[in-house]
């Protein structure tokens, strides 16, 4: 009798090089080889795609798997067709010769995966073919995209559901996503699946990226710190504007960094060729907008920055999520101001979703302003918001660095009632003046160096009750409408506080003041201890091994990470094997990339002695 489950331990080591699971994926592979139906919620990096492509060489049939990127499919297919698995995609930017090799697998029936993109399937031609090519299981990546409580909805992928039932009466089906609330869950289960599936929720902790989050002080200036500290590294700088993107490419390349910028406005030839850059050589920096990383399947990015806010938890989540996905430890920042907080509320609000989304989007912003305005470690906040307790984390600025809590009772009522005493009226940048007690032209134009709480707050600097306003706001004791200029409001909880009914706890601003040269030294610290580390002498190696990868990277016009991972280079120069069989015990070399690679690979390592 066949043995799927064994067979698919035997391939996870030959085909993929791997000696084991990651936590998780087990359990999963083996519902699929059962033939369940699954819904899998799974974080960035944690190896989703193995969860389907095993299952998918395990047994016979063709396994459809559907995607909403093109440059995801073209990844995912290079990887696997390194590996020795036959695997292809249909879509509008392959070469007529690939999409001919790709029909001729299907009509002989020896691919395994197909990735078609939704639009595609809704094809009527698209079906009937699919009807006749055996498929056995279909699967389906980014599944929040059919929900409209998801962050990325693809009205495309409501038609999936019925295309299944086109193409097979009892085809399996499989649904995999890395974040996806209780709603956006269910929306899932009713659109895609005729029955309920089997659904696992793993843990959203990625204990290897190490989590920060700065005001803006001088943004462009924090980011070429940042990246500063990670020379020769892979990383990606997310901005909220076109412009800026291009702005902080130039200002990053003057500087000496082998910067590249990405959004949906440039050439598509420019993008084409920025990417592939990004994917085959080490140590480029993109600067982009979100519309680049999503489809993304590159292991070695050691930092992701958000210049800007994210839109949400979930939206900085998923980006954050692109750093690490090899599972070596990977450093993240993100900057953020009260002018981003004013911007994400202002899309909010001039949006036409319904009311009950916006209200949905209102709070998933509110918990990210939260997280950005953490007193406590910002993975426990960050997973307490999925659902998950932990402990302190360790690797994140606030466990690293320290934070210090003190009573602000008295330093926000004394902003409230600022705020009160203008008529609710005015924006932060009056009322900090008006507390600092200095005459500004809109002061004495208003009078308001005659109201009391004028220079009640000069026992503080500007940027320290700037801090305060950002995280009386975060907590919600205060509101702006955006629609009047900014103008600042007391919330109900906030009354509570300036009538003495509360507390309110808050943190000293380690962005300010003399603490802010400390923070860059820990930064400075931490952003090494993020990095890979290896001895002098091992060092030599793999930088010698990466230059071989990138050479046959660039030959075969494939991502760098397709020929080895930087976790495989990792432990090439650092356990140094001597022989092909001593290679392939070593991490992500399988039996096809050992002949095609290992030769090459051992000559260097034998080139460089201890």
């Amino acid at each position: 009798m066949f043995d799927s489950r064994a067979n698919a331990s035997a391939l996870l080591h030959s085909v993929f090089g791997f000696n084991a699971y990651r936590p998780g994926q087990e359990e999963i592979v083996d519902a699929v080889l059962a033939g369940e139906n699954v819904l899998a919620v799974m974080p960035t990096g944690s190896g989703k795609s193995l969860c389907y492509q095993l299952p998918a060489i395990a047994r016979p049939g063709l396994t459809l798997v559907v995607s909403p990127l093109i440059a995801l499919m073209r990844d995912q297919v290079r990887a696997l067709t390194a590996a020795g698995v036959a695997a292809g995609s249909l879509n509008s930017s392959n070469e007529p010769a690939e999409n001919s090799r790709v029909m001729s697998l299907l009509r002989r029936r020896e691919l395994r995966l197909l990735y078609v993109a939704p639009e595609r399937l809704a094809r009527p031609d698209t079906v009937e073919m699919l009807a006749e090519s055996d498929v056995s299981m279909m699967a389906i990546d980014e599944a929040h995209c059919v929900s409209q409580w998801g962050h990325d909805f693809r009205p495309e992928y409501l038609s999936l559901g019925n295309v299944a039932r086109q193409i097979g009466g009892r085809l399996q089906t499989l649904a995999f996503t890395a974040t996806a609330d209780a709603p956006t869950r269910n929306d899932i289960v009713d659109k895609l699946f005729a029955a309920p599936p089997r659904v696992f929720v793993r843990s959203f902790d990625r204990p290897n990226l190490r989590l920060a989050f700065k005001p803006k002080e001088r943004s462009s200036r924090q980011v070429l710190s940042f990246v500063r500290s990670h020379e020769a590294e892979s990383g990606i700088v997310y901005c909220a504007s076109r412009r800026k993107v291009e702005e902080l490419a130039e200002a990053l390349k003057a500087a000496g960094v082998n910067a590249l910028p990405y959004h949906a406005g440039l050439d598509k030839a420019v993008r084409d060729s920025n990417q592939d850059a990004f994917q085959q050589q080490d140590g480029v920096v993109m600067t982009a907008t979100v519309a680049f990383g999503m489809g993304i399947d590159k292991p070695d990015v050691r930092f992701v920055c958000h210049a800007d806010l994210p839109a949400n938890v979930e939206a900085y989540y998923q980006e954050i999520g692109r750093a690490g996905r090899d599972g070596l430890a990977a450093d993240t920042l993100t900057l953020y101001s009260l002018g981003d907080m004013q911007l994400r509320r202002l899309q909010i609000e001039q949006s036409e979703s319904p009311d009950e989304r916006k209200r949905i989007e209102r709070q998933r912003l509110g918990a990210l302003l939260s997280l950005a305005e953490a007193p406590r470690c910002r993975r426990q906040t960050l997973l307490a918001y999925f659902g998950e307790a932990s402990q302190l984390c360790g690797n994140c600025d606030l466990c690293q660095e320290g934070v210090e809590r003190f009573d602000g009772t008295i330093d926000a009522q004394k902003a409230m009632s600022a705020i009160v005493r203008t008529g609710e009226r005015f924006g932060m940048e009056h009322l900090v003046a008006l507390l600092l007690g200095e005459r500004t032209e809109n002061i004495l134009k208003f009078n308001h160096d005659r109201l009391p709480t004028f220079g009640v707050g000069s026992g503080r600097k500007a940027g320290e009750w700037r801090s305060i306003f950002r995280q009386l706001s975060a907590t919600g004791l205060i509101a702006q409408d955006l629609m009047e200029h900014g103008r600042w409001w007391v919330t109900d909880e906030g009354w509570k506080v300036l009538k003495g009914q509360a507390k309110i706890e808050l943190r000293k601003d380690m962005a300010t003041g003399a603490a802010a040269k400390g923070s860059r030294r820990d930064r400075k610290a931490a952003a090494a201890a993020a990095s890979v580390v290896v001895s002098e002498a091992d060092a030599t190696l793999l930088e010698a091994l990466k230059a071989l990868r990138t050479k046959l990277a660039q030959v075969q016009k494939v991502p760098a990470y397709v020929v080895f991972s930087d976790r495989t280079l990792v432990e090439l120069a650092t356990h140094r094997p001597a022989s092909p069989r001593a290679m392939r015990e070593i991490h992500g070399v399988g039996d096809t990339k050992l002949e095609r690679y290992g030769a090459a690979f051992l000559e260097v390592v034998q080139a460089h002695p201890r």
